[in-house]
């Protein structure tokens, strides 16, 4: 059977979030920076397509390319460990603790990060013929993107924060269901499916991913985009990461967990206490 019930596919996603809080310190830098890499690869390829064909849609039509192969081929996201580990925490597992928790969470920040800054460098030399001229049309889109979605929200001050922040929360709703996704089917032509479909409504939506910001913000800067460090990392960054902690543990992480696994022991006792009925 291709699909899965939900109370297996979420049995899966708590088993995924602690087999992810004790992988080795090398195993989940690699992973996350595959996942960066590939991700933010997968953005420039959408920005481009924007640029050349001027069709947004386009653009997150194909974007989840990244998405999906980054997740067949095993690698991890923030934004998906921010659904998955806690799960493992909430559930009780032996020898699941807080540190872990956290411990995952950098790793996984930190392997993203690396990833995305190798894409941007790369993207930013090559749209510039290793910066020995200005940036060609998709660099220069890519700078406009890193002011409009820094010193545009710094312009609203507290309403640009909350902005930012709900948009990073809706985002990681759409994107850990993505997550998710990889879980609902034991075929590839379903995972990918599954996957496909809120990751095209994320991007279009231009919602705020953390990792996808790790490779606009720093390329805008790598090309002379007209905003500073403090305001990728004030006015973007760390509201787009609170937010996409927040807005994938809440809609989908403990949503998920609470109505599949939480309720599953009451719903199988009862079950089990159900007098039957003589044939």
């Amino acid at each position: 059977m291709s699909y899965l019930a939900p109370s297996e596919f979420v049995t899966k996603m708590v088993d995924a979030g602690e087999s992810k809080i004790f992988m080795s310190t090398r195993d989940t830098i690699i992973r996350a920076y595959m996942a960066g890499a590939i991700l933010t690869l997968a953005a420039w390829f959408a920005v481009t397509i924007n640029v050349n064909t001027g069709q947004p849609l386009i653009g997150a039509l194909l974007f989840p390319v990244g998405f999906v192969m980054l997740y067949l081929l095993g690698f991890d996201l923030l934004t998906g460990v921010f659904v998955l580990s806690p799960l493992a925490l909430i559930d009780k597992r032996p020898g699941v603790t807080i540190g872990g928790v956290l411990r995952n969470w950098g790793l996984v920040f930190i392997g993203n990060f690396a990833g995305a800054f190798t894409v941007a460098f790369m993207m930013a030399f090559v749209t510039t013929f290793g910066f020995s001229q200005p940036p060609d049309k998709v660099g220069t889109a890519i700078g406009i993107i890193g002011e409009s979605r820094t010193l545009g929200y710094a312009a609203h001050g507290a309403a640009g924060m909350a902005t930012l922040f709900l948009r990073g929360m809706l985002c990681n709703w759409m994107v850990s269901t993505g997550v998710v996704g990889a879980m609902i089917s034991t075929s590839v032509s379903g995972k990918v499916i599954a996957m496909w479909m809120p990751i095209l409504v994320f991007f279009y939506m231009v919602f705020e991913h953390s990792v996808v910001n790790m490779f606009l913000f720093p390329s805008g800067l790598l090309l002379g985009a007209k905003f500073s460090i403090l305001d990728y990392l004030i006015w973007n960054e760390i509201p787009t990461v609170l937010g996409n902690l927040v807005g994938g543990l809440a809609f989908t992480g403990m949503t998920l967990y609470t109505t599949h696994v939480m309720t599953l022991p009451k719903r199988q006792a009862d079950k089990a206490a159900k007098p039957r009925v003589a044939a």
